[in-house]
């Protein structure tokens, strides 16, 4: 059921992950994950508030129009919620967030030209400092067919025009960006056929693993449906 890389215990039952980020293309299931290990763990949630960006709306229907506007309101959006938990005594809390401050940048070379790329990392390079590293990092995956599928399920109105081509990009940048994380213990979860919602079975399996996971890359499969 699983495959890991080392055998340096970092997490188990016994000494949890405090501080836990969910990643993945839109609608992979982030949120939908995150809200239901944080109740199963009794952890306090931090999630990506996107119905707050006044530009998004904008950026899917003309991405170059609002492409640097919706990134930096993002980008200070998610340093504000990190800042605000380091300010509240976060190390003596638990969390579990729907996003990773520190992959923000993939999201900038596809969206951005080059002018407004050297712009956005000047303001990153100030704004990532001190914003804490999580114990674990789950990184979801899913083909852009399956990703299309659950936009449309989930009916978000100004979504609907996101492009194959779009999602192709994002998926791209997820992969080349995991493929050298090494600042946390990852789990990389194949989500086109997991139903963390519904599947009681498969949810049990990930959060048991969870729980006895050790440092390094590990790969998630549950052994039934």
């Amino acid at each position: 059921m699983k495959r890991s890389l080392t055998n340096e215990p970092i997490i188990n039952s016994q000494n949890p992950p405090c501080f836990i980020a969910v990643e993945g293309p839109i609608g992979v299931g982030k949120s939908t994950l995150t809200r239901r290990l944080a109740e199963s763990l009794g952890y306090h949630t931090l999630l990506e508030q996107a119905e707050d960006n006044p530009f998004l709306e904008r950026f899917y229907a003309n991405q170059r129009h609002a492409a640097l506007s919706a990134q930096l309101f993002f980008l200070f959006q998610r340093a504000q919620q990190l800042s605000d938990l380091r300010q509240s005594d976060m190390f003596n809390q638990t969390h579990i967030a729907d996003f990773l401050f520190q992959k923000d940048p993939l999201f900038a070379q596809i969206t951005l030209d080059a002018n407004e790329l050297t712009l956005y990392k000047k303001v990153y390079e100030q704004v990532q400092v001190d914003i804490p590293t999580p114990d674990l990092v789950i990184y979801l995956q899913a083909p852009v067919k399956i990703l299309k599928e659950r936009i449309q399920h989930r009916g978000v109105r100004f979504e609907q025009s996101i492009s194959g081509d779009y999602l192709e990009q994002v998926n791209n940048a997820y992969s080349e960006f995991f493929l050298s994380y090494n600042d946390s213990p990852l789990m990389i979860i194949n989500a086109s056929d997991i139903d963390f919602a519904n599947n009681d079975r498969q949810y049990e399996q990930l959060l048991q693993y969870l729980l006895e996971i050790r440092g390094g890359r590990h790969y998630f499969n549950p052994t039934f449906f």
